[in-house]
């Protein structure tokens, strides 16, 4: 059965996908009449059918679907090791799959990708951004390769993680702010404050409702986001005040930036599956980023 059903795995995981046969004949690249052929002879084998009428479509059977599972593995476990073997040969036209948080993306991506890709130009890369929990959820999954992180480490069994270097986070308030012109802030002196946070699952978010815990109190949130962009601009409008890192290359129209006090850090990494045997290209870019003299 397993010889029979080996070279049908991806008609197994098309018909899935698209619910009809030639929309999955397509997909492949054969005649319909040959799909239909593969679907009957591995029915008999199984001795159940794999497909049932739906509708104008077909749909799999509980058997098919637990066939198609095993498919969809496999085929990813291939798919890797053809990833792998291709590099292998020439990783100097490698793929690489990075994560990375919305603030991240402002100056530190580009500044890693831009060197990177001087010395090794026919690497090729996918770039994912979100939230830390997406980021770490899509690590885990498999959908990402690398991802850098804020905070790192990642509390993951399947995750291995380096720390990279460490981002001040500042108490971001209107120009027009009573702490506005004060030379520093505690947390204490947030209480009574509206905040603009970023949603819940970002790791900024976890610093602030930790910081406010710990001070004895709960934020009052005024308004919720999801890039850091945003959360600036409402705090310019005077909506609230953030904690956020230093904007770069200097504090936007409308804000202040006010060190607090004990000061407030954030660490950045990057981190991977300790599981999977990276490709070269990955492990290069990988190793490179280590490397960098923060």
């Amino acid at each position: 059965m397993t010889a029979q059903l080996a070279p049908q795995l991806a008609l197994l995981t098309a018909l899935r996908r698209t619910t009809n046969v030639t929309r999955a004949a397509e997909l492949l690249g054969v005649p319909q009449p040959t799909v239909s052929r593969r679907i009957s002879a591995l029915g008999e084998a199984l001795g159940a059918p794999l497909t049932v009428p739906d509708g104008r479509g077909i749909r799999l059977t509980r058997a098919a679907e637990l066939l198609a599972d095993a498919a969809e593995r496999a085929l990813a476990a291939i798919d890797a090791g053809v990833r792998q073997a291709r590099e292998e040969v020439d990783p100097e036209s490698g793929h690489v799959v990075l994560g990375f948080l919305h603030l991240l993306g402002r100056s530190l991506v580009p500044t890693l990708l831009r060197g990177y890709r001087a010395d090794h130009p026919g690497v090729r890369f996918t770039l994912v951004q979100g939230s830390r929990q997406d980021m770490v959820d899509r690590l885990t999954s498999g959908e990402l390769d690398l991802a850098l992180l804020a905070p790192a480490p990642v509390d993951d069994p399947l995750l291995d993680a380096a720390v990279l270097t460490e981002q001040e986070i500042f108490l971001s308030v209107p120009t027009s702010h009573r702490l506005a012109d004060r030379p520093s802030a505690a947390i204490e002196d947030l209480k009574d404050e509206e905040f603009v946070l970023l949603e819940t699952g970002y790791g900024l978010r976890t610093i602030t409702d930790d910081l406010c815990a710990a001070a004895g109190f709960e934020p009052k949130i005024a308004f919720e986001g999801q890039e850091s962009d945003t959360v600036r601009g409402l705090v310019a409008a005077g909506l609230g005040v953030a904690l956020l890192p230093r904007f770069e290359p200097g504090s936007p129209a409308g804000v202040v930036e006010v060190p607090l006090v004990p000061p407030v850090g954030r660490t950045i990494g990057l981190a991977w599956r300790r599981d999977v045997v990276l490709p070269p290209a990955v492990l290069r870019f990988r190793e490179r980023v280590r490397a960098q003299p923060w």
